[in-house]
């Protein structure tokens, strides 16, 4: 019930009983003044009978307004404790409570959003933990990823300064590895920039309808002529109808998906014979796509965490083998903004299965 409502039937109540219980009082007077003692009244009652029943009346009407003005103010003051407690909990950064409504008037509904108010705050809370972790680790990742380039193009620039290289050949050796290592840097650099413009959704999409079908097709025609040299064989395989096959896309994102996820296949591959195979699944309402690669695997302990940014199954972080960590992080985030979804599944020794899923165009 309402506390408007309450207050009413709180003030009627007021009214209405002590009148009824008058009425009761004065049936029961009359009955005892002219049954019981038969008294002699002639025309008239007695003046002390008027008093009498008068008098009783004003004890019922303060007995009936004080305990109804009790009860009513109960139903109200406990929420509103309740409720002061709550807050007064909140604004000592107290969030592990529970703010439980007391009844179900104006007071059980604020209960409600005050217990809804602490679970966003809680969550808001934890949200801004876990960033401050996630920048703490991020900036212990870049500075060990850019220290260790540095630290060498140091050593070689010192080889250099100190006569190390007295010979036309190590100095060419010396200035090559300097150049690669500043490669290494620019890339990590350019990826920390894109992963970052990401996260902040700052990076425009050009979404158009594309035949998945097609697209594949030419984008695989592509990657053959830089894998074959490498002895990397790469197959195209489909059960979807190509007319069957229209996404929203953008073209050069991804386009970046795909050469990321195939360049984390050729970091590990460990087979004579290599392989990648690229199947283009039909699932109902989604488009999946699947990149197959007979590397050797990654192990179910690291293989939750191989979409994190910096993460590498790699515990050396050797960036010959394992990259910058950013590859599929990025890779990620940009299937997460086409409204798709990302996931991996491997067999050590055996195989690593990339999935991406896009949603198709309705028609």
């Amino acid at each position: 019930m309402s506390i408007r409502k309450r207050l009413i039937l709180s003030n009627i109540a007021m009214i209405v009983i002590p009148i009824i219980s008058f009425i009761l009082i004065e049936i029961l007077l009359g009955l005892f003044y002219y049954k019981v003692f038969v008294p002699k009244f002639n025309d008239h009652p007695p003046h002390s009978f008027y008093f009498f029943r008068f008098g009783i009346i004003v004890p019922i009407f303060a007995i009936t307004n004080g305990v109804l003005s009790y009860l009513v103010s109960r139903t109200i003051l406990r929420p509103v404790k309740n409720l002061t407690n709550a807050a007064k909990q909140i604004s000592e950064g107290n969030l592990n409570f529970e703010v439980k409504p007391l009844s179900n008037d104006e007071l059980g509904q604020l209960a409600i959003s005050f217990e809804l108010m602490r679970r966003n705050l809680k969550e808001s809370a934890e949200i801004q933990k876990k960033y401050e972790e996630n920048r703490k680790e991020l900036i212990a990742n870049i500075s060990h990823d850019l220290k260790t380039p540095i630290t060498s193009i140091k050593g070689y620039i010192e080889g250099i300064k100190d006569g190390v290289a007295n010979t036309p050949e190590k100095m060419e050796r010396y200035i090559e590895t300097i150049y690669m290592k500043t490669l290494d840097m620019d890339q990590l650099i350019n990826e920390l920039f894109l992963y970052s413009k990401l996260d902040l959704k700052r990076v425009p999409f050009h979404f158009e309808e594309v035949n998945i079908h097609d697209y594949l097709v030419d984008r695989i025609e592509e990657l053959k002529f830089d894998l074959e040299p490498i002895n990397v064989s790469i197959t195209y395989r489909k059960n979807v109808d190509r007319e069957n096959s229209i996404v929203l896309i953008d073209r050069e994102q991804f386009k970046r998906v795909m050469t990321n996820i195939i360049q984390n296949s050729l970091k590990y591959m460990d087979k004579d014979e290599k392989q990648i195979i690229i199947k283009l699944i039909d699932d109902k309402e989604k488009i999946t796509i699947t990149f197959h690669d007979n590397g050797k695997g990654i192990s179910k302990e690291a293989l939750p965490f191989i979409f994190d940014r910096f993460y590498r199954a790699d515990p050396s972080r050797n960036l010959s083998t394992g990259g910058t960590g950013l590859g599929l992080a990025i890779a990620k985030r940009i299937i997460e903004e086409h409204g798709g979804e990302v996931w991996a599944e491997s067999q050590i020794g055996e195989y690593t299965n990339i999935y991406l899923s896009l949603n198709k165009k309705s028609n």
